[in-house]
């Protein structure tokens, strides 16, 4: 073992005196990172190394409260689009183009070195979680861009984030990783964003839902750089200059352009792939032809039958919301919403979640118990807490349903709904059971 570390500190002495990247592990070490790459056990870490062979690929990191995962997603369509073999790490798998490597959640370094060590890639978007940046932090030194989504409401109480502030800290841990000439790219509608962007020393890059953001105006007008929202123009801004990517309703995940927050996820994207050498047209090949079964388990629109079924997996107030804007907007002449709460949730906000839902004009509410996710609250209490906050909104006690699992209460509105109802079904869960069973019923 001493004979293995001494090879090990010799390799990383190597690296940083060639310049190179290294990253390490209980059981791999390798040098640079994708098609550059060169990867051993570190118990058989060689004698010699072709430091001319080794270098980088192009790295964007994405954090955020909401949207990393469709961030990600499109950012990876758009490097696809200008020709590049990407890796991917995200909340869902990891994958290189096509080809998903393994599922499940690789939003932490042991993702981001994973597919940083596929040697078929030659760009890499890595999702960054909380959870993996509180307890093992970043799994990357080094990134030409970082972009932060958004911060708000969600995993407050849980270890290490106490409040929004604490969230903000741990999120803004990507902005060590970009490089001296690399990009920080953030949301301007986000207040706290916006704040702890003054005390940032290197360059921004902003983007917006909003043509006219006094934060956007002040830095375009100083050169900077930003991607906006203008009517229903997605527009890149430099300065004077302006120029055109596509137009909202273009952009499939965004329903015609309702889904506001994905409008958002496609700006931050375009923002974050111009930042790793994507160019115009790059960036809107890859918005326009990424289509909503390209974005499993957020906001997937299913016919079955005549019944539209809304999916997703929406579990904090911002996320719900958004989803909510997608439901209003697709004609129904009933709707049904299926959900649950983790028992984690205050009182007031899992109030607050049943208020705002039964507002899109629903005609009928299942609850989900959840018992995998009571977190300390006895069985039954979410739900009656969800039941009183629904009958002070104005609804009847026949309109509200519970059962144990999310298939059951889906199954249920499943039954109840008739040709030209919608189903918005909240999976907090997981998406993967509900999509299954609805290619089951032949869902398009």
């Amino acid at each position: 073992k001493d004979e293995a570390n001494t090879e090990l500190m010799w390799l990383i002495e190597q690296a940083e005196e060639h310049g190179k990247t290294l990253l390490w592990d209980d059981d791999e070490v390798s040098v640079g990172l994708g098609c550059g790459s060169r990867t051993w056990p570190v118990t058989d870490i060689p004698d010699s190394v072709d430091w001319d062979e080794i270098h980088d690929v192009p790295v964007g990191v994405v954090t955020g409260t909401n949207g990393k995962t469709t961030t990600v997603r499109l950012a990876s369509h758009i490097l696809r689009a200008a020709g590049h073999n990407v890796g991917l790490s995200s909340t869902d798998w990891i994958s290189v183009n096509d080809e998903v490597l393994d599922r499940g959640d690789w939003s932490g370094p042991g993702g981001a070195r994973a597919v940083l060590r596929q040697r078929s890639v030659d760009a890499a978007i890595l999702e960054t979680a909380r959870g993996g940046l509180l307890r093992r932090g970043l799994g990357v030194q080094h990134a030409d861009a970082a972009l932060i989504t958004n911060i708000s409401e969600d995993h407050l109480g849980d270890f290490g984030s106490q409040d929004l502030d604490e969230l903000l800290a741990i999120k803004w841990i990507v902005s060590r990783a970009v490089v001296e000439s690399g990009r920080l790219v953030l949301n301007a509608d986000d207040a706290l964003l916006r704040d702890r962007a003054r005390s940032y020393a290197g360059e921004l890059v902003w983007f917006s839902l909003d043509a006219n953001n006094e934060t956007v105006a002040a830095h375009t007008a100083a050169g900077g750089l930003a991607f906006v929202l203008d009517g229903d123009e997605l527009v890149k801004l430099q300065g004077n200059a302006r120029k055109q990517i596509c137009l909202s309703h273009e952009i499939p995940i965004t329903f015609g352009g309702a889904a506001r927050h994905n409008v958002a996820n496609a700006l931050a994207a375009a923002a974050l792939t111009w930042c790793m050498g994507s160019s115009l047209q790059d960036i809107q090949d890859g918005l326009k032809t990424m289509a909503q079964d390209e974005n499993p388990g957020r906001s997937n629109l299913f016919d079955l039958g005549g019944r539209r079924v809304l999916v997703d997996f929406a579990h904090n107030p911002a996320a719900m919301a958004a989803l909510f804007d997608i439901a209003r907007a697709v004609p129904a002449k009933r709707r049904v919403l299926c959900f649950g709460q983790a028992g984690d949730r205050t009182d007031e906000l899992i109030r607050e979640l049943a208020r705002d839902a039964w507002a899109i004009g629903l005609d009928r509410v299942i609850v989900s118990e959840l018992a995998a996710y009571h977190r300390g609250r006895e069985h039954g209490d979410v739900f009656r807490l969800i039941q009183d906050e629904l009958l002070k909104a104005g609804a009847e006690e026949s309109q509200i349903g519970h059962f144990e699992t999310e298939t059951e209460s889906f199954e249920s509105a499943i039954d109840w709904a008739q040709p030209g109802d919608l189903v918005i079904m909240l999976a907090l869960g997981g998406a993967a059971p509900i999509e299954a069973r609805l290619k089951a019923l032949g869902a398009e």
